[in-house]
């Protein structure tokens, strides 16, 4: 059996971004050499989130509001998290919602991925560097 492992590393504009990684997960699939096994992905991050979805642009703004009425930001003194000095609070709740990781089956060398199936990595407090796992087991 082979093990392949590595990482992206991400550091986004926005607090909050989603960012299409299929293409990058993919080559790592392809860098492993394994045509059969399955792949993890997942945010090396408390407030960061890997998950499965459709590519659509107004699919990840309904998201982005959605989450937002789920854990608003502001005002930030309503999370007891940010009594610490931290106003990151609400970026902890959407990542739990969104989740933490995917795995995804390697058939044939290739991500298995449903038709309109694409991964994302999720972030919710960004503008620092952060980072993606990727590992790659099978044969």
């Amino acid at each position: 059996m082979k093990s392949f492992r590595q990482e992206l590393w991400f550091k986004t504009e926005g607090r909050r971004e989603f960012v299409h990684i299929t293409p990058e997960v993919q080559k790592a699939v392809k860098d492993s050499g394994v045509q059969h096994g399955l792949c993890l992905v997942n945010a090396m991050h408390i407030t960061a989130s890997v998950f499965i979805n459709d590519n659509e642009s107004g699919l990840h703004a309904d998201y982005e509001a959605w989450l937002e009425r789920l854990a608003p930001h502001a005002p930030v003194g309503q999370y007891h998290h940010n009594d610490t000095g931290e106003d990151n609070a609400d970026a902890h709740l959407k990542r739990q919602v969104m989740g933490r990781e995917v795995v995804v089956a390697i058939t044939d060398g290739a991500l298995d991925l449903g038709p309109w199936e694409a991964i994302f990595y999720g972030e919710f407090d960004g503008r620092r560097k952060k980072r993606v796992l990727i590992k790659i087991i099978g044969e």
